[in-house]
């Protein structure tokens, strides 16, 4: 078992260095500076690679390569994006990420019906699960 954790890329207030310390071996993250719908070049997936095993880490996991909207409906240019979103998977695989995460829900990447949510444990316990609703305007 891997452990790993989900970092926003270097502006994120978490740090390699502080994921690496506690532990973290592998990193669950994207190129979230690229437009959705556009093809995710093998050179900047390469960087963000040789940036996170700079710091003894491994990229594990894509999350996520965004799925347009407009190939979840039908648009006019479906097409196109299909093939771009293709082309970001190879280039992943070139790379040696082998593991994407994506989802289809329309409009929202995603979202929890109950953000807050008391949970019973067998032992009687109870914990209170938050949930992060991280929104990118990238």
């Amino acid at each position: 078992m891997e452990k790993t954790w989900r970092w926003f890329g270097k502006n994120d207030k978490i740090t390699l260095p502080m994921l690496r310390q506690i532990g973290v071996e592998g990193i669950v993250t994207a190129l979230h500076e690229i437009p959705n719908g556009e093809v995710w070049p093998l050179e900047a997936i390469l960087n963000q690679k040789t940036y996170i095993e700079t710091y003894g880490l491994r990229w594990s996991v894509v999350e996520s390569l965004p799925v347009s909207e407009a190939i979840k409906y039908g648009g006019a240019e479906r097409d196109n994006l299909i093939e771009n979103y293709k082309k970001s998977l190879i280039n992943l695989g070139k790379a040696g990420v082998k593991t994407v995460c994506y989802n289809f829900m329309p409009v929202i990447d995603w979202i929890r019906t109950d953000l807050e949510h008391l949970w019973e444990m067998k032992h009687h316990h109870s914990i209170l699960i938050k949930y992060v609703l991280h929104i990118s305007t990238a």
